[in-house]
């Protein structure tokens, strides 16, 4: 049989659901039974959910541990450019050939079912990360949380919520609770939550989930804490003290988003020289990023252009302060 280029299976994937968001896990949990259920086969996971800073915080994690020589899958959404870079296969974005294969196999395997785009996309993910071998899995959610596709490991590792606001109410609800609970979503029976900064409202509902869980919680200003202090970053926890360079992602929102990262690696008991390593190899595209080279910035000699893909009220909020 011959495979189509990965973006012609995608185009046929747009077709199986009448919606491009329609959150349930029904439709995942059936493609994934007929897979071999993948996501009892994933090394290690670090599962990602918030409403801003998920990428780089997801970055920042990744960065140090292949610091620390670990074998690190990722997956993220939405991609920049290509598709490809939504899966990373022990470090390496995956293949056209190998994305065409999963694709194509994840296609005929659910049949003319009702399936949405990224739900698809992401049982192939899943697949392929399943039968690469790493030490670690970092699963960003897609959206929100509770329903979201990624949410069908039984016992990560480690869960993260990034800082939580308003954004996507058509799907996660119309209060700042409604929408912490749909995050909260991704917490897990014993499994510790790492807490980024949180409004009030938001905290309550994600210390409440916990509480009904059992899930030990590091929150951010009770657990551990992170500031920048004399053009340094300092990051505390009751593991003691850290006193790094400033993050290579440029805002002051990469402080608190270093902060979530270096919480997470000190769970996983990396040395300090991941801890730095973390926060000044991070590389996340389109993430304020200044475009120096190309056709772009030739159109206006001596003016500088920036990229960034802050899409809701909190991203412009940061993008707005530098």
């Amino acid at each position: 049989m011959t495979i189509d280029h990965s973006d012609a299976i995608l185009t046929r994937m747009m077709a199986l659901h009448p919606k491009v968001i329609d959150l349930t896990l029904d439709r995942v949990w059936r493609l994934l039974d007929r897979l071999g259920n993948p996501q009892e086969q994933l090394p290690s996971v670090v599962h990602i959910a918030g409403t801003n800073g998920k990428g780089s915080t997801q970055a920042m994690i990744r960065a140090g541990l292949e610091a620390a020589e670990k074998r690190v899958h990722a997956y993220t959404s939405p991609h920049l450019a290509r598709f490809h870079e939504r899966i990373r296969l022990a470090g390496a974005l995956i293949s056209e050939p190998e994305l065409s294969q999963r694709l194509e196999h994840c296609y005929q395997t659910n049949g003319a079912d009702p399936i949405t785009y990224f739900e698809i996309t992401t049982c192939a993910a899943l697949k392929a990360m399943a039968e690469c071998p790493a030490d670690f899995t970092l699963l960003e959610v897609g959206l929100g949380g509770r329903l979201d596709a990624t949410n069908v490991i039984a016992k990560p590792r480690l869960s993260i919520i990034t800082p939580i606001s308003i954004d996507h109410q058509q799907f996660l609800g119309d209060t700042l609770p409604e929408i912490a609970a749909e995050k909260a979503g991704i917490i897990k029976s014993g499994v510790p939550v790492i807490v980024g900064p949180q409004q009030e409202a938001a905290l309550e509902v994600i210390e409440a989930h916990a509480q009904r869980l059992h899930a030990p919680l590091q929150v951010y200003g009770q657990h551990w804490h992170v500031s920048e202090e004399r053009g340094r970053l300092i990051f505390q926890d009751e593991c003691g003290l850290l006193d790094l360079p400033l993050p290579n992602l440029p805002g002051a929102h990469q402080i608190q988003n270093a902060g979530i990262a270096l919480a997470a690696l000190r769970h996983l008991e990396a040395k300090e020289s991941a801890c730095e390593a973390a926060i000044t190899q991070a590389h996340w595209p389109a993430r304020l990023q200044r475009l120096r080279e190309g056709p772009l910035p030739a159109l206006a000699p001596g003016a500088e252009l920036w990229l960034d893909g802050g899409h809701n009220p909190a991203a412009g909020q940061a993008l707005a302060q530098f």
